[in-house]
């Protein structure tokens, strides 16, 4: 998801959350991180440069692809969805 309510409020729970990021975010996500000390359990994917989504998209594709991988191994790091 992009940065909205929904993601804070996943954060703050602590579930599993892919926080996609414009490239001068809000500054709670601080630079050139891939996570964020406030939510344990977020990943940032942000833009390298601005307006480049498509960068973006690609490198959230490549780990959803292992992401699944994962889950169908029996691997998944996280708990079940409550």
């Amino acid at each position: 998801m992009t940065d909205s309510s929904v993601a804070h409020l996943a954060g703050s729970l602590g579930r599993p959350v892919w926080n996609l990021l414009n490239y001068d975010p809000y500054w709670l996500y601080m630079t050139d991180r891939p996570d964020s000390p406030w939510y344990p359990a977020m990943r940032l994917f942000r833009q390298s440069e601005p307006g480049d989504w498509d960068s973006v998209f690609k490198r959230v594709a490549a780990e959803l692809k292992k992401a699944v991988a994962l889950k169908k191994s029996g691997n998944w790091p996280w708990p079940k969805a409550v």
